[in-house]
Order: structure tokens, then C-alpha cells, then sequence
């Protein structure tokens, strides 16, 4: 273990007294002061290769004496000292777990040992690089976030100036990203035949899990949201589902709240999913779940994969490609193909950012196209025709 004295840090305002020696083929810097309550003379050191490497350290102790912050603490010793203060605002019942998982598992053993002054943008990177080649994006980002949240705590602390993080939160993927445009398409289920024919499937297992496709596909919603519906949810009047909440296994139990980007949407009903909507509403009071397993139970994304042994399923029908979330991918796309504008599109899925709506576009560009004829019928009508007469102002009569 390593000595505690060697840990020191000197208080605030106390006066620095430095000094270097020649140790082997490096320098050993050195600090002392006096403290303040005891009037011992304790120290703190650090082995160096240069002069410029002992000013550095020399520069660090100085900043602590003006701060109070441990300028030469490592990310382990940071992350230790802070507890849980960089999960604050986190949802306990979900992303709390799946970021200190993240940070357990594979931010401390790769940057752990390092000072966090010590930690760049450069190093970040080449540490996702690695994390890339080993994880999916899904993992890969549960690392980022609880990064970024550590040292977004140590800029507060005034441990480093700036995050080297903050600005690798939104990194993309590379030709893996499937925000450009067109690009969710590939998950999706490409005619409502196909659709069927998956739903049935379901069916020779249990009834609820072909409803459940059908809810995801047609409503293009989360499967934790079909979870959450109610009964009184359907609105006949107006032909529109409200999706308010979400039923998920989170932290000791199922947790209901608030959908994914807290906000409530509303969605048309199809005609294809009327049928089941009336069924599965009939006979319901308003806040009676609109949809349950074989036992009474929510269906889960989980429950669904396994009881109809999905992989096997969709592979058997030619969709090796499509996960559960691709039920909600295929509506979308649906909707973008019929022409609905994608403003109201971005309002259905309940996207925060249009440039994630812009995914399920067609990658055809047929819009373009559109454009081309308008300017090219423009072009060739009359030149007079085109043109606007510009208003003479009468002369004044004196």
C-alpha cells in the first residue's frame, strides 16, 4: 500500500518551498510547507524525467494552494472521493445502473491509474477506438456518459479547466450510424404482408405477443410503451392513441413513468390496427392496461424474445436483421414513405431532433426530383411571363 503521506496535499494559501535532485536518469521533485495548525514540515513528491516535467508538477501543487483541489489526484481516487455526486439528475430506475456499470467495467480499468489532469481528448478517443472493436454503440455510450459526468464534477472542482469529454458524448459511429438519412431502413419490415405474416407467427404461441407486434409496428412505438398503454388511451373520436408513459423492468420492479423524451405523443390509428385496437378495448374501463401477457404480466421486449424464440422466427421469414425495435423503425418508415411531412413525422415518433427523424427519409432523393420539374417548367414557360412588371410612380402634378 501505497504511503498516505506521500498523498498530501498542502492547504490553501500556504507558502511553497520547491526543489529537484538527481535520482538515476530522472529528477525527484519536491514540495514543502508548513502547516498551518501543526507547524510540521510535510512534503510531497514526484519522480520526473526533465525540468519541464518538475515545473509542470511544481505548477499543479500551486494550483492547489489556490483552489484546494488535488491536482494530481488519479481518475480511481477522483471517482472514490466524489461518491455518487456525478449521478445527480440520472434516473435511479433505469440509466443509473447502466452508467455506473459502464464506469465500473470499462472507464476506470482503462483510465483509472491516469491523473485526471493528465487525462486528453486524444487519449479519450483512442480509448473508445478500443471499446468500438469490443462493444456495441449501446455499451460504448453507457461508458462515454458516465465519463463525462465524473469530469464535467472535476471541471466544477476546479481539478482541470475544461472536460476532454464533453465533446466525445455525441461521437459518432462511422458508417455504423444509422441517423443518416435512409439509414433506419434497413431495420425495418418492408410491406404490411410481411408484417402479418410475422404476427401470426406470434400467434400460434400466444395471442398478446401478436398483439404486440402489430402495436409496435403500427404505432411506431417502443415496446416499453405498448407496455404502458391503457384503455382509455384510444380515442375513437379523433382516431389517435396517446402514448404518456412507459411500463419497463427497471431497478426492484417494473417502473412505470414518463416516455423516453417526456413528452406525451399522439399517434392516427391505422385501419389495419383498428381491428385489434376494438378487441382489446371492448369490455375495458379507461385505466385498465390495454395489453397483457398469457399470465397477466407485462410484456417485455425480453418476454416477447423469448417466448416466440424470436431469432428463429424472423429468420425463418427472411428478416435475419430485425430486432424488437424494429417493429417501431417499420412504422416509421411506413409513414415517411406515404409523404407525411416531416415535421409531423418527428411529432409521432417523438424524436428531440429532427436530424433523427431525417433517418427514416428515402434515400432516393425523389424530392429532388420533384423540385427539378417545378424549376424546369418555370424555366421554360414565356420570359415575359416570369417577369413582374415593376409599379412606375405617377409623376406629381405641380
Amino acid at each position: 500500500m501505497a504511503d498516505p503521506r506521500t498523498h498530501q496535499m498542502p492547504p490553501l494559501g500556504v507558502k511553497l518551498t520547491e526543489s529537484t535532485e538527481s535520482r538515476g536518469s530522472g529528477l525527484l521533485a519536491r514540495v514543502r510547507w508548513t502547516d498551518p495548525h501543526t507547524k510540521k514540515r510535510p512534503s510531497r513528491s514526484e519522480f520526473v524525467a526533465t525540468q519541464e516535467e518538475a515545473e509542470a508538477f511544481f505548477e499543479k501543487m500551486r494550483q492547489s494552494t489556490e483552489t484546494g483541489a488535488d491536482m494530481l489526484i488519479t481518475l480511481k481516487e477522483y471517482v472514490d472521493s466524489i461518491g455518487d455526486r456525478w449521478q445527480r439528475g440520472l434516473d435511479p430506475t433505469s440509466t443509473v445502473d447502466g452508467y455506473d456499470a459502464g464506469l465500473r467495467l470499462r472507464v476506470l480499468p482503462a483510465l483509472g491509474h491516469l491523473k485526471v489532469s493528465r487525462i486528453s481528448t486524444g487519449l479519450i478517443d483512442r480509448t473508445i477506438d478500443r471499446w468500438e472493436t469490443e462493444y456495441g454503440p449501446s455499451t460504448v455510450k453507457n461508458s462515454i456518459a458516465p465519463l463525462v459526468r465524473v469530469l464535467d464534477v472535476a471541471v466544477r472542482d476546479e481539478v482541470i479547466p475544461s472536460n476532454p469529454a464533453r465533446t466525445r458524448a455525441r461521437r459518432t459511429y462511422g458508417k455504423d450510424d444509422k441517423r443518416q438519412t435512409g439509414g433506419f431502413r434497413a431495420f425495418a419490415i418492408p410491406d404490411l404482408d410481411t408484417l402479418n405474416q410475422l404476427a401470426d407467427a406470434c400467434a400460434e404461441v400466444h395471442q398478446s405477443y401478436a398483439d404486440h407486434v402489430m402495436l409496435c409496428a403500427l404505432l411506431s412505438a417502443r415496446g416499453s410503451e405498448v407496455a404502458g398503454l391503457q384503455a382509455g388511451d384510444i380515442d375513437w373520436n379523433s382516431r389517435i392513441v396517446t402514448i404518456e408513459r412507459q411500463t419497463y423492468p427497471g431497478k426492484g420492479g417494473l417502473v412505470t413513468k414518463e416516455t423516453k423524451g417526456r413528452t406525451t405523443r399522439y399517434v392516427p390509428i391505422l385501419d389495419a390496427l383498428e381491428p385489434i385496437l376494438v378487441r382489446l378495448t371492448t369490455g375495458r374501463s379507461p385505466e385498465d392496461p390495454l395489453l397483457r401477457g398469457p399470465r397477466g404480466g407485462v410484456l417485455t421486449t425480453a418476454t416477447v424474445r423469448d417466448a416466440t424464440k424470436w431469432d428463429q422466427l424472423v429468420t425463418g421469414l427472411g428478416l435475419e436483421n430485425l430486432k424488437r425495435h424494429g417493429l417501431r423503425h417499420t412504422g416509421a418508415t411506413w409513414l415517411a414513405d406515404s409523404g407525411v411531412p416531416l415535421h409531423v413525422l418527428q411529432r409521432i415518433l417523438g424524436h428531440a431532433s429532427i436530424e433523427t427523424t431525417k433517418g427514416y427519409l428515402h434515400p432516393d432523393h425523389r424530392h429532388l426530383s420533384e423540385a427539378a420539374k417545378l424549376a424546369n417548367q418555370f424555366l421554360a414557360s414565356p420570359a415575359q411571363t416570369r417577369r413582374k412588371e415593376t409599379p412606375r410612380r405617377p409623376t406629381p402634378q405641380l
